[in-house]
């Protein structure tokens, strides 16, 4: 009886380094967009890098809707938010900035209005 509870140990143990040898091959393999899609996640946008043809920010020029002023203000693309409020250059009021995008992520157009 000893020798079959030893080959039901090897055997189960042969089992277990295979199933690890197998599991570890296909984490190893696993790419980070596989990874992403297997947790649910949202792709990550590393600084010089973004999607193909796409800049992660771009600057555009808007006018103060308080003191008329011209300005170039940076649009991050990466952020989820829609909309913000940054102060004007000039007259330091608040200024809320609506951010339209396409499907890709290109910029459509960006929006200013008084916060008043």
């Amino acid at each position: 009886m000893g020798e079959v509870k030893r080959h039901s140990d090897k055997a189960r143990e042969l089992n277990a380094r295979a199933w690890r040898e197998r599991l570890t091959r296909r984490i190893a393999d696993l790419d980070p967009s596989s990874i992403d899609s297997l947790y649910g996640l949202e792709p990550v946008y590393e600084p010089g890098e973004g999607l193909p043809g796409l800049l992660p920010e771009e600057f555009v020029a808007v006018q103060c809707p308080y003191c008329g002023e011209r300005l170039e203000t940076r649009v991050d693309l990466t952020a989820d938010e829609p909309s913000y409020i940054e102060d004007c250059q000039v007259c330091c009021r608040p200024i809320e900035f609506s951010v339209e995008r396409e499907q890709t992520g290109a910029l459509l157009a960006v929006k200013v209005q008084r916060v008043d």
